[in-house]
């Protein structure tokens, strides 16, 4: 094996946080960032870190498996072998970004080692589609503590996602782009963010019977909205929509928020010319945009790096 299938990075366009909780969800494949895996030459430095990285995975999933044989069926002793030959992922898709990173590491060890492998070119009907989800979720579960298993099923199948709830999930399509004034983009805050320590303090939260509270009744119910609208196409009630979870999440997920994106995030909110959302945990990482107007904010926002990701 020289080289294995390249796996994008995803955008969860809705339903971070709200997943662990039941709301809809909504992932797109980004391929502007891939990996893969290669062999390579063990001197080299880069390739002896991601081989050990790799290793330390292998260690966990060894584990995994002997505890849970019927889910976890991976052919350990070829990702052995292949470990003292070389093996190493190669990946321009940056970690603590909330694209996927890890995602793309379980999607392509998956893919190379899983024994009765559920392949992307077969019927994939919803009890497969939860089947591969939950090993993801159990493999993923390495990197952070809790895993919904979405980001490498994303990754794996390369398509959008669209989660209704957790025991109803299928693949969609969504509204082709148009080269139109709208725009979804992705600032960079320039720093990395820890998934596990975001997660952590978001259970703390949930401690809280007026978080809960908050989640249920506007977080959920606004980000359920924004799905709909999104897959729809009805813009007008999408920037509705967006308002109100972008200030839900401004007031109740402040640690969250990379503390200098707070001041543009509340005047997004106030003057309607784009609205600002988390791209995964959040902590640091991308943040994730919207607006009707993509030149008229790209002026707005010129301090920082902007990335297109849909146009509308």
């Amino acid at each position: 094996m020289k080289k294995g299938p390249l796996f994008y990075a995803k955008i969860l366009l809705f339903g971070e946080y709200g997943i662990i909780k039941d709301s809809k969800a909504l992932a797109i494949p980004y391929n502007q960032y891939q990996g893969g895996l290669f062999l390579g030459d063990l001197n080299q430095k880069p390739i002896k870190d991601s081989n050990l990285k790799l290793r330390k995975f292998y260690n966990y999933l060894k584990e995994k498996q002997s505890e849970n044989p019927a889910l976890l069926k991976l052919d350990l002793t070829q990702f052995e072998q292949d470990l003292n030959s070389g093996l190493y992922f190669n990946s321009n898709i940056p970690e603590g970004y909330g694209v996927g990173s890890s995602g793309a590491v379980v999607a392509a060890i998956y893919e190379r080692y899983a024994q009765n492998k559920i392949t992307v070119l077969e019927n994939l009907t919803r009890e497969k589609l939860l089947k591969l989800k939950e090993i993801f979720a159990l493999m993923e579960s390495y990197f952070h503590g809790k895993s919904s298993g979405l980001d490498p099923l994303n990754s794996y199948l390369s398509i959008p996602i669209l989660i209704q709830s957790k025991e109803n999930i299928e693949p969609t399509g969504i509204p082709s782009q148009k080269q139109g004034k709208g725009a979804v983009f992705l600032i960079d805050s320039e720093q990395i963010g820890e998934t596990g320590d975001m997660v952590s303090i978001f259970m703390e939260k949930m401690k809280h019977e007026g978080f809960r509270h908050t989640l249920k009744n506007e977080f959920i119910k606004y980000t359920d909205a924004c799905v709909q609208d999104f897959l729809q196409g009805n813009v007008k009630s999408l920037f509705g929509n967006l308002k109100q979870l972008s200030t839900t999440v401004y007031h109740n997920f402040k640690p969250m928020i990379p503390i200098h994106l707070l001041d543009v995030w509340q005047k997004g909110i106030e003057n309607d010319d784009y609205y600002l959302k988390l791209c995964g945990s959040g902590g640091g990482g991308y943040v994730l945009g919207f607006t009707e107007d993509f030149e008229k904010t790209k002026q707005q926002l010129k301090d920082f790096k902007l990335q297109v990701v849909y146009r509308f």
